[in-house]
């Protein structure tokens, strides 16, 4: 969500679209999944919302501060080495 989040703002529905399109359609949470986590993330100070009125509908939009800019960082780091390490167990033994 944070690596979504640092391209444009979004609300709710539309992260859920955008893990389903970016993942093609691999990854797929439901709302009452994600709602939770941004709330946490909020909480944190990774993300800042605010409140906007779209074709008569309230939204709540939520953006990335430079604290979940940080965490994104450090989470990417995490995974890529994470990545690393795995791919380098499964493949094939070399030998000398």
């Amino acid at each position: 969500m944070l690596r979504l989040l640092r391209d444009r703002d979004m609300y709710g529905y539309e992260i859920v679209q955008a893990i389903r399109d970016a993942s093609g359609d691999v990854i797929g949470f439901a709302e009452g999944v994600i709602y939770p986590l941004l709330h946490g993330l909020e909480r944190d100070g990774a993300l800042i919302t605010r409140r906007q009125t779209v074709n008569g509908r309230s939204r709540v939009y939520y953006s990335v501060t430079s604290r979940g800019a940080d965490r994104l960082a450090a989470l990417a780091a995490q995974w890529h080495s994470l990545h690393h390490t795995i791919s380098d167990i499964l493949a094939e033994p070399r030998h000398a």
